[in-house]
């Protein structure tokens, strides 16, 4: 084996400082886009409307609005179900956007973010 060692051959070394400063750059643009992502509010409905739910980036409920003529103390578990319809499908469409902005980022790989 010849002495000193592999220096890169015909790579290199600068080929593992640019993969280094390409992931640096995406590692900066994943933090950048976390954090627009965390500052804006989903929003949505059920019920036709008479229940919304927001939700944040942070995916943490943020406000539920209930209009009044959806308050039938009858039927409290109508109204239970309308809420947890809306919060979660403020929650799918969280997830969905912010899937959305990090695939912008990666290429489309699945990384577990």
């Amino acid at each position: 084996m010849a002495k000193g060692g592999f220096k890169g051959g015909a790579y290199g070394g600068g080929m593992n400082m640019n993969i280094m400063k390409q992931a640096q750059k995406m590692q900066q643009d994943f933090l950048k886009i976390q954090a627009e992502m965390e500052e804006k509010e989903y929003s949505a409905t059920a019920g036709g409307g008479v229940v919304t739910a927001t939700v944040n980036g942070k995916k943490e409920l943020v406000s539920v609005k209930i209009e009044p003529g959806a308050v039938d103390t009858e039927d409290i578990e109508m109204l239970e179900d309308l809420i947890v319809a809306a919060v979660n499908e403020a929650l799918r469409e969280a997830e969905s956007s912010i899937n959305q902005s990090m695939s912008k980022i990666t290429g489309g790989l699945n990384l577990p973010f």
